[in-house]
């Protein structure tokens, strides 16, 4: 036993190498593993309710003083706000916001003579309107009814409809 060869010495576990080496391990696994940002979802427009307008009513949906910009068409009232670029103040169909579309798109006029001057009277029946107009008229309707949002009914000022909705 004499000169026997010396016996390797177990590197101990604990260096400073090892350390760094183990944090770096450390901050990598938590990278990898850390829960992602929460995710802010964006604020929803407030809820729209179905409801019934008269004329009156509807005229101050137009867009300025920060009110969505509505329009009827044929009886239904649409909220266009989507496209206030087109129909909010400035935009080219401007005058129908808060209006009823209906003759101007019909006659494919954007002339204020094509509004309703008399708000308070009785609704366009749209009774001279010929096959051409009137088809020019539901195309419109089909193209709001593919994009944009119904918010209500168009009925004339005294009527029942109006009385009702006026209760609630």
């Amino acid at each position: 036993m004499a000169d026997s060869p010396p016996a390797a010495e177990a590197a101990p576990l604990v260096t400073p190498v090892n350390l760094v080496l183990l944090s770096l391990f450390g901050f990598l696994v938590y990278l990898r593993l850390r829960p992602a940002k929460a995710q802010t979802i964006p604020r929803s427009p407030p809820p729209t309710v179905f409801r019934t307008f008269t004329p009156p009513e509807l005229f101050p949906y137009n867009g300025l003083n920060g009110m969505p910009v509505y329009l009827a068409v044929r009886g239904r009232v649409f909220d266009v706000t989507a496209g206030r670029n087109f129909y909010g103040p400035g935009g080219p169909y401007a005058n129908f916001a808060g209006r009823d579309a209906s003759r101007g798109l019909a006659c494919g006029s954007f002339d204020e003579d094509m509004l309703t001057k008399d708000l308070d009277g009785p609704l366009d029946a749209l009774e001279d309107l010929d096959s051409e107009q009137m088809e020019a008229l539901q195309g419109w309707e089909e193209r709001f009814l593919e994009k944009y949002l119904v918010v209500g009914k168009l009925v004339p000022v005294g009527s029942e409809e109006a009385k009702s909705a006026q209760k609630q």
